[in-house]
């Protein structure tokens, strides 16, 4: 009897978003797919915002800068849904992105590489 070693690092290859949910395609050729409601931010993004996607590290993860959404391979394997809550647009909060009263999160100093969607690989600081 063989049997074949689970890849102990799997990365993202591929994403599409539907309305209903995300599409991750892994460098070993499984495909995950997760129910849209998992993920509010995703779940009320625009088309548009959904398509602008980027690789975090080489396919560890996937970001949405637009709607500052990270989701991660690892979290998605385990089916671990989104524990962020759907943002206002900045038109529907008067042009303001935090909340009243609310502070910006820190960014972190740490820089990783990002594959942008189109395939071009970019320094991008955090």
């Amino acid at each position: 009897m063989s049997s074949s070693a689970v890849e102990t690092n799997p990365l993202a290859r591929e994403v599409e978003v539907t309305d209903a949910e995300l599409i991750v395609t892994l460098a070993d050729g499984r495909k995950l797919s997760v129910p849209l409601v998992w993920f509010p931010r995703l779940l009320h993004a625009t088309a548009e915002q959904r398509r602008q996607w980027e690789f975090l590290g080489d396919g560890e993860g996937v970001h949405w800068p637009l709607i500052d959404e990270d989701l991660s391979v690892e979290g998605l394997l385990a089916g671990r849904p989104s524990r962020s809550r759907a943002r206002p647009s900045p038109s529907a909060a008067g042009g303001r992105t935090t909340p009243p009263g609310g502070r910006k999160a820190k960014k972190s100093g740490n820089q990783g590489r990002r594959e942008q969607a189109g395939g071009a690989i970019a320094r991008a600081k955090r």
